[in-house]
């Protein structure tokens, strides 16, 4: 996969956490002495930026293999790198490379769970996360996602069309096609998206020419009677699930006919346990 931060992004954490050296090597006399360093999974998990960590290791000074590259599926004691060097090169390097895997791991993990729970019912169905990643770790919050088999919903403001309640109580004296015939005039080529909150609000606004309706918060029965209710009214348009989906209601809102699920979920998971092991080479 693509690199999701850039080799001043991986120095920059290295000085954050080691800003003048590490005293603990320096005084103990070892910094110089051969080594090796193992990462292993100490439980399922689905790997994500691992080549962030080999190359954040290498910038530390260590030469680096790689066994699991970003998306695959390891099991317990499944080996994810190896790194060898000095041993000052590879305690420098450590811990950051060690939480980089770590934190994405845990999100790429509850991804494919999600994926998988949705496309064992609907093999067609996408699973989207949306722009809630922890501020400023956005880059690899989305590769992590990607290594875990879904898309990103919005990468920000800049290149989507969103139309949520907040926009709409700004033009209260427009009908829905008016303010969908806006969008249409000054963005041509974007898809229109409309946020609605009850079924009756989707169906007014896929007939007023919406591409997607996002049905926020709806439950599983509600988006059923959604799409149930848009194929006579609205055939091409596209439901999209959002709030509160997860590994144990994917399948559920998957089976109801949304054509996308929307998620913040893998955002929040608890990073997957990487066991690290330096000895003498």
């Amino acid at each position: 996969m693509l690199p999701a931060l850039p080799d001043h992004a991986l120095d920059a954490l290295l000085a954050d956490d080691v800003p003048l050296g590490d005293l603990t090597t320096h005084a103990l006399g070892i910094a110089e002495r051969p080594a090796r360093m193992t990462f292993t999974a100490r439980d399922p998990l689905v790997v994500a930026l691992s080549e962030e960590a080999a190359r954040l290791l290498g910038r530390a000074g260590a030469q680096v293999e790689l066994f699991a590259p970003s998306g695959t599926e390891v099991g317990p004691g499944g080996p994810i790198l190896a790194a060898h060097g000095p041993a000052g090169a590879l305690h420098r390097g450590w811990k950051v490379a060690q939480t980089l895997v770590e934190i994405a791991s845990g999100i790429a993990t509850r991804t494919r769970a999600i994926v998988a729970a949705a496309r064992a019912v609907a093999p067609d169905v996408a699973v989207a996360c949306t722009r809630k990643a922890v501020p400023g770790a956005k880059a690899l919050s989305i590769k992590a996602i990607l290594a875990g088999g879904a898309v990103p919903h919005r990468l920000g403001l800049s290149e989507t069309i969103l139309v949520f309640d907040q926009h709409r109580r700004f033009l209260a004296d427009l009908a829905p096609a008016e303010i969908v015939a806006r969008l249409r005039r000054s963005v041509p080529e974007k898809t229109v998206v409309v946020e609605v909150d009850a079924v009756d609000e989707g169906i007014a606004w896929a007939r007023a020419g919406a591409d997607v309706i996002q049905a926020e918060k709806f439950s599983p029965e509600a988006i059923a009677a959604l799409v149930a209710a848009l194929k006579e009214a609205a055939p091409a348009t596209i439901v999209a699930a959002a709030g509160g989906i997860g590994p144990d209601n994917a399948a559920a809102y998957a089976a109801a006919g949304a054509r996308v699920l929307v998620t913040s979920a893998p955002y929040t998971a608890k990073p997957r346990d990487v066991q690290v092991r330096i000895a003498p080479a």
